[in-house]
């Protein structure tokens, strides 16, 4: 009995000479202040004339474009740094783009021209080139890579390009998707704009720039539906991931917003800004960041700035 007392005294002055440690632990934590936000980055596009889109390849590597030359700079997110990888042959433009990673290329949308091109991202080498439209209709504004292909938006047509590749990684043929619903509306300037596809790739997501507005469209059918409770005003680019989407607008802010399973709704989460933000257009996920594209749209179209950048900002 002598020695189970003794144990149970020591057991209760411990206790007593913890709690003030526990306490002192748990003040110490809330009066802890939260992680700072990083400073923004900026990644200049050396000789650009103008600039538009950008695609994540491999590891930190990106891709950007130079819009109205239609030229490709490579860069590396984790160096700050980028240069002119290919040089386009006249004549092109370099809109939105995405990279197929597994294949080794890139997707360009051609804008104006109506085209779309696909590049080696190994030798910069132009593997294919799809007159998907007539130019003076058709706008290729943005590109979506699955595991089948990539997808194509016309901002002038209610339709979508779709580029088969094939398990060896050749393209094929295009097809045309017309659409139904409301992505179906062309009463605008400009109407269909970014695009991103499901994992599965069974379902697609469109930005609508003339309604400020996203929807979802059924690859197999072109059948569209609205994402409720989201309004986007001059929406531009879309990035997604796991259940979240960030929609760049042309009004100097990436809006990120949080979509239900089924992307019938969303709900906005936050709006990132930058007073480095000038006329936003697309961007890409590296990490915890987004690389967003400076269009400078303000200065003209085209555009008159003396230098054009990726913008690093925290998402």
């Amino acid at each position: 009995m002598h020695t189970t007392a003794k144990r149970g005294s020591q057991l209760a002055r411990a206790r007593r000479s913890a709690v003030p440690l526990l306490l002192l632990a748990l003040v110490t934590t809330l009066a802890a202040p939260a992680a700072a936000a990083r400073p923004a980055e900026v990644i200049v596009l050396p000789g650009a004339s103008s600039a538009e889109g950008i695609a994540a390849g491999r590891g930190a590597t990106f891709y950007a474009g130079d819009l109205f030359r239609g030229d490709i700079f490579r860069g590396d997110f984790q160096r700050g740094t980028a240069e002119l990888f290919i040089d386009a042959p006249d004549g092109r433009m370099a809109v939105g783009m995405a990279a197929d990673v597994a294949h080794g290329l890139l997707f360009v949308a051609g804008g104006f021209t109506g085209q779309a091109y696909v590049y080696d991202t190994g030798t910069g080498a132009t593997v294919a080139t799809y007159q998907l439209g007539d130019p003076a209709t058709t706008v290729v504004n943005d590109v979506a890579v699955t595991q089948r292909g990539a997808w194509f938006t016309d901002s002038l047509q209610a339709r979508l390009y779709f580029v088969p590749v094939g398990r060896a990684g050749v393209p094929g043929p295009f097809g045309t998707l017309t659409l139904s619903g409301p992505a179906a509306d062309t009463s605008g300037e400009f109407n269909l704009n970014g695009i991103q596809a499901t994992p599965s790739g069974t379902t697609l997501i469109v930005a609508h720039s003339a309604n400020g507005q996203l929807y979802t469209v059924d690859p197999a059918t072109g059948a569209s539906a609205a994402i409720a409770g989201v309004s986007v005003p001059n929406v531009d680019g879309i990035v997604l991931e796991a259940g979240r989407l960030w929609a760049v607008q042309n009004t100097n802010q990436v809006t990120s917003i949080r979509l239900r399973p089924h992307l019938t709704s969303g709900v906005v989460e936050k709006v990132i800004t930058s007073d480095l933000f000038q006329v936003p257009t697309t961007a890409a996920r590296h990490g915890s960041r987004l690389a967003v594209v400076n269009a400078k749209f303000d200065t003209g179209i085209p555009p008159t700035a003396d230098q054009y950048e990726v913008i690093l900002v925290d998402r």
